[in-house]
């Protein structure tokens, strides 16, 4: 993967979405189609060997790369979700982030016994986000769950709780 790529095209934004915190944004780079596919290339070679039948997509940017991801490995996807934002039943984890609380639900049909599941977001900071998707996930009682993402921050707790949980993919560390 060309990192420089997609470094040229990363931008941060100070105090958003609270004062204190410097937000990577990675909108600048989905819109450039040269990033977008570097990005789903990167994680293809890292996961087409793994047996992945579903993507676990967090809401919102981690449906970008997920959902072509799970195109490209012929999988399915499954959206992790705000609550409310689902039509039918789910199960739901609560979990605490560096700005507040919030909970994200799956529908209860989503992933089975049978499933092999990559939960995938954009930035993986302190881990609270993912690692309530990963206990989520694990609800379902998949037969191996990984984690990935595009940007690690490596000096925030992300990669000690995330890697407690599962194998973890991050294609830049920062």
């Amino acid at each position: 993967m060309n990192k420089e790529l997609i470094m040229s095209h990363m931008r941060t934004v100070k105090d958003f979405p609270i004062e204190g915190i410097l937000f990577w944004d990675l909108t600048t780079v989905f819109k450039n189609a040269e990033c977008l596919n570097e990005l789903i290339d990167a994680f293809y070679e890292q996961y087409k060997d793994k047996g992945i039948t579903k993507i676990v997509g967090i809401e919102s940017r981690g449906f970008i790369i997920g959902a072509a991801l799970a195109a490209k490995l012929n999988a399915g996807f499954v959206l992790a979700r705000k609550p409310g934002k689902l039509p039918a039943e789910t199960l739901q984890e609560s979990y605490a982030k560096e700005y507040g609380t919030d909970t994200l639900e799956i529908h209860k049909d989503a992933i089975t016994e049978d499933d092999v599941v990559l939960v995938h977001d954009d930035l993986l900071a302190t881990g609270g986000t993912a690692a309530a998707v990963i206990n989520l996930v694990g609800k379902f009682h998949p037969k191996k769950t990984y984690a990935g993402f595009i940007v690690g921050l490596k000096d925030l707790p992300g990669y000690d709780v995330i890697r407690a949980k599962t194998e973890l993919t991050t294609l830049l560390d920062l």
